[in-house]
This record gives C-alpha cells, structure tokens and sequence, in this order.
C-alpha cells in the first residue's frame, strides 16, 4: 500500500533538492503537489485541504527558507504531519476495566471481522495473556457462525453457541454473563455487516451497546475502500461513539486514503492494522512508521520486532556455529525460507530498509516470490539424507528431484550451484560476525 503515494512524494521531494535556492514558490509547487498526490491517494478532500495548509504555513517559515538543505526541512514537516493525521502515536488497546471487558467490532459487509476477531482474539492471548471468549452475534450471514467457531478451534479460543435467527442483543448478554462464570477476561462480539445508514440495523447496535457496556466498540475498515471508509466511519461514529478502528487488508494495493483519513474525520484512534490474511498477521498501528514508510524513510523497528518474533534465540545461536563448523545444509536452508515467509512477503521487508524502497520500484517481486517457491519445492522433492548432505546428489537424483518439483534439471543444478556459493559466503561472514551479531538474528 502507498507505493503511488511514496512514488509522488519522492518525486516532490526531488524537485526542492535540485533547486540552488528555496523560495515561496517551491513551497508552493511542493505543496501543490503533495495536495495532488493525497487527492489522487483517495484521501478525503477537507482532510487534505488542512494538511496542506499547515504543511504550507510551516514550510513558509524562515526555518525553512534560510535552510542549507531546504528538501530535510520539507520532509521533516510533511513527516510529522503524517504522523499527526494518523494520531500522533500508538495506541494500545486499553484493557484497563472489571473483566470480561466486553469489546464490539462493527463494520460493512465483507470488511473483515469475523476474520478480524480470530485475530484479535489470538492477539490477545499471545501478546497480552488474555483469555478471550468469542461470541457469533453475527446471526444474518448463513455462514457466520460456522466460520467462527472453526477460527476459534484454530486459535483455541471457545465460541459462544448461537444459531440463526437468534436475537444478538439477547446473545451478546448472555455470553457475557456465561463468560464471566467461566473466568475469561475478554468478550470479542461479532456483529452483522451492516450499512451506516440502515437505521434498523444501526439500532439494533445501539441496543446491543447498552445491554453489553462495551469498554470499546472498535470499527473494522477495509483498506481497499478508500474514501468511502471516511462516510462509513462518520456515520458508525456519530451512533455508537467509536473508541478505535481496525484497517484491514494493509498489505493490499489499495490507495491508502482511508488510513490517512479515518482518524481526522471520527477523531478514534487506529488501533491495530490487518497485514495479511493469516490469523497472526494483526499488529499495532505506529503512526510514525507508517508515515516514514510512506515517505521511503524505511521501518527498521518494524523489521526487528518482525525478526525477532519470528527467529528462536537458541535455534539462532545453534545456527551460527553450523556456519562455523561448514555444517549448513539444505535443510537449515528450508526453514530459514520459512521463517523468513512468516516475516511477510519481500517487497514488504525490503521496504522497510531506509532508502531501500525506491530501488525496488519497477521490480518484479512475484518473480521473486515465485523462485522462492521453486526452491522450496525443490528442496521438498529431496529426500532427508539429501537435504542433510547435498553431495548425494548425483545426475538419477537430480532428474528425479526435478520431475517431483515441476522443474527442470537445469534449475535443479543451478540452484544448488548457488547454494554451494552462498554457504561458502555465509562462513566467510559468520567468522567476522562473531559476537557483533543481535541477539536472536541468523547470520
């Protein structure tokens, strides 16, 4: 998401960075375009036409004028005001209350939040040690509670029986009082996708706040629908006082209007965002990342926090002395592939490293992506004896490991050909990385 945005942005950024010397009118083409480039993002019209004006009044000033690298000084400020927009900085899910704290997710059809609350629920009990009990209060859509219950079973979370038909504002009480005998601390409910301007629909979630005394009623908004989010979140806030929102579908293509929009037009803070359709892939919502990820500065505290969930500090440790010892075999090889996978998809890594993502425009990381799993499935067509000592393999071998793969021979070899290389680079480092390295990082 934001690649458009990133693009123009640098390309603005550019433009102050060849002149000899700022003026009132670079400020003024450079805040021109940025309006275009927000427009064009699908960022709601009032919301850009204040940004740009505090943009303007800053970059006006002799602070900026007067500075020897007029093009810092703009990024500086258009940063901070991206940060501002989207809410300054994290906020954390408040849990501070008398438990079950009750938290209800509202939204659109086909925003997200059955799937949304599996993740949150797994959240909450990964990150936060809660025990979250479900409730299917979604009793409209068929297939509702039948896809929640079979989320729940995967993250081990139980799901409060409900069937079509039933009344949520009747269900969602009970649950709550079931709930708090079994001793959970959190009630996530899911309720039906409705529209903001079903007045029926829209009462019945009035109801169902007043039955249940939400400590949060957290709107799921789809990414992907732009500027409409804005009008969805207006009308959602202005009946139930929303306390948060859950962008959804961060990891799209979308143009990220309404993630830059959403905060300044309800004032309730984003909360956490949906970067994946795995039910590990929600995460807290920095609104100072997003906005030097917005503008090329990289990620890099996303990346380690990234790393560091995903990479075992023993398995790390007994990894770095295989590289030593020239112990590395295809089979390490596989599950670094792995642990690299759950990190989330390339593009999105590299765009994380300062200064790293305008290099990668115009690549092609599907073609990236897609070798990556020709050597998966080439590693996958070895047998065990063969991932542990690639000498095996012979050209019998080879030909069959291609046949298993839906590769060719030549891809066989050149890919084990690459791997002798990057082992042979891969000691050479580990004998300089020595205790350099951070902890819980492979070589």
């Amino acid at each position: 998401m934001f690649d458009d945005l990133s693009e123009k942005f640098d390309h603005t950024i550019r433009k102050l960075r060849g002149v000899g010397k700022i003026t009132e009118r670079n400020i003024e083409e450079a805040v021109r375009d940025v309006r275009l480039a927000l427009l064009e993002a699908d960022v709601q019209f009032q919301v850009v036409k204040d940004f740009t004006d505090r943009v303007r009044s800053q970059a006006l000033g002799q602070a900026v004028l007067a500075s020897l690298t007029p093009e810092q000084q703009f990024i500086k400020i258009v940063n901070a005001e991206l940060t501002t927009l989207m809410g300054a900085s994290a906020r954390p899910l408040d849990l501070s209350a008398t438990p079950p704290v009750a938290i209800m997710l509202v939204g659109l059809h086909g925003s997200g939040k059955t799937t949304t609350i599996a993740k949150l629920a797994r959240y909450l009990k990964t990150e936060h040690g809660r025990s979250p009990y479900l409730v299917a209060a979604d009793v409209y859509r068929p297939a509702a509670i039948e896809q929640l219950v079979t989320l729940g079973k995967q993250i081990d979370c139980p799901v409060h029986a409900s069937h079509a038909g039933a009344d949520p504002v009747t269900l969602s009480r009970e649950a709550l009082t079931f709930a708090k005998n079994q001793g959970h601390d959190v009630v996530l409910i899911d309720t039906a996708g409705r529209l903001h301007i079903d007045d029926e629909l829209m009462d019945e979630l009035q109801r169902m706040k007043a039955a249940t005394h939400p400590h949060h009623i957290l709107l799921v908004v789809d990414a992907m629908t732009g500027q409409d989010a804005v009008n969805v979140a207006g009308g959602f806030h202005s009946r139930l006082a929303l306390t948060g929102v859950i962008l959804t579908k961060l990891d799209g293509d979308a143009r990220g209007g309404a993630a830059l929009s959403v905060r300044a037009v309800t004032g309730a803070p984003v909360i956490l965002a949906g970067t994946g359709e795995k039910l590990d892939a929600l995460e807290l919502f920095y609104p100072d990342r997003m906005a030097r990820r917005i503008l090329g500065m990289g990620d890099v505290l996303t990346l380690v926090e990234k790393a560091e969930r995903a990479y075992d500090a023993k398995q790390a440790v007994a990894l770095q002395r295989k590289l030593r010892r020239n112990e590395f075999t295809l089979e390490d090889f596989r599950d670094q592939l792995h642990t690299l996978r759950k990190m989330g998809s390339m593009g999105d890594l590299l765009a994380m490293i300062p200064g790293m993502k305008k290099f990668t425009r115009g690549l092609d990381m599907g073609s990236a992506e897609a070798e990556l799993k020709h050597v998966e499935a080439i590693i996958g067509s070895m047998t065990a004896e063969e991932r542990r000592n690639h000498l095996v393999l012979n050209g019998s071998r080879r030909k069959r490991i291609a046949l298993g793969s839906g590769t060719s021979v030549a891809e066989v070899n050149r890919f084990l050909k690459q791997f002798v290389q990057m082992k042979k680079m891969m000691k050479q480092m580990s004998k300089f990385a020595g205790r350099g390295l951070p902890p819980g990082l492979p070589v």
